[in-house]
């Protein structure tokens, strides 16, 4: 075989590969505006104010929104954040500046990718038995404590991988200066990639907003508006399952509505976080 033949024959191959990633992107392309036509056409005419004003109404009754939803999956997300934050973060910082090479910080990141790729059905069973069964009632507490769990290793796997892209000479130059390495880690490495870690805390956030399976088994549901964790809580995935399976026709426009309500926040989360921090990442 001559090098024009070899030529010709890379260079086909080379345009087959270049049609074969369009068509696969240009499919997913066309998946992803399906669903969010879809959403929008269908969840649009639900966003009125009463949606966001009132709270889930009775079976075959009228109107209503789900304002009590709403509040309660803010809540449970507030909290779960503000738990798994600082705790994602701390296991990051320990994993890229301490535990590189230990054997606890290798079982660590096993732990981690577990729960990365563990379904959230079981994350659900697994507070219901040490959180709902023990205490024999069903509370917006559970509900969050779940939420946590699967957010977690999504901020600590973020952190440690945006920690590792700080050059060695950056911690080096503050080790000569005399800094304590618990200060290096926090005060120097830290606040350089302070950009990526927030990147990171925003997308376990847009990961728990809809997540169903846990809040079936902890938080439940809550017909009336209440913002005490202690009890059983609305929440926006568990209102949406649950109205999209009813045979009534308000129902199931409210679950459009709802459904098209989580779509927009995560896609604001994402556009966001892309546009707010593409030049710190960069940096």
């Amino acid at each position: 075989m001559d090098n024009r033949s070899l030529y010709g024959r890379r260079k086909f191959t080379n345009a087959l590969g270049l049609v074969l990633s369009a068509l696969s992107m240009a499919l997913g392309l066309i998946g992803l505006t399906w669903i969010l036509w879809t959403l929008l056409y269908n969840g649009l005419t639900a966003l009125g104010p009463d949606f966001f004003l009132q709270s889930t109404p009775a079976p075959g009754t009228p109107g209503g929104g789900m304002a009590n939803a709403i509040v309660g999956s803010l809540l449970m997300v507030a909290f779960a954040t503000l738990v798994s934050t600082p705790i994602g973060i701390l296991a990051g910082i320990y994993l890229a500046e301490y535990g590189s090479l230990s054997r606890f910080g290798s079982l660590t990141r096993f732990v981690t990718d577990i729960m990365l790729s563990a379904p959230s059905i079981v994350i659900g069973l697994f507070v219901y038995a040490i959180a709902v069964a023990t205490t024999r009632h069903f509370s917006g507490w559970a509900g969050s404590l779940a939420l946590s769990l699967i957010a977690v290793p999504v901020v600590v796997r973020t952190t440690e991988n945006m920690l590792k892209l700080v050059p060695g000479s950056l911690r080096e130059a503050a080790f000569a200066l005399g800094a304590p390495r618990w200060k290096v880690s926090l005060s120097v490495t830290l606040r350089a990639v302070r950009g990526g870690v927030l990147t990171g805390v925003l997308l376990a956030v847009a990961r728990i907003i809809g997540e169903t399976a846990p809040l079936l088994f902890t938080a439940l549901n809550n017909q009336f508006f209440t913002a005490d964790m202690s009890k059983p809580m609305a929440n926006l995935p568990v209102v949406i399952y649950n109205f999209a399976m009813s045979p009534y026709e308000d129902w199931q426009r409210l679950a459009w509505g709802g459904a098209a309500l989580i779509a927009l926040i995560v896609l604001t989360i994402n556009i966001a976080t892309r546009i707010l921090f593409r030049d710190k990442l960069r940096s």
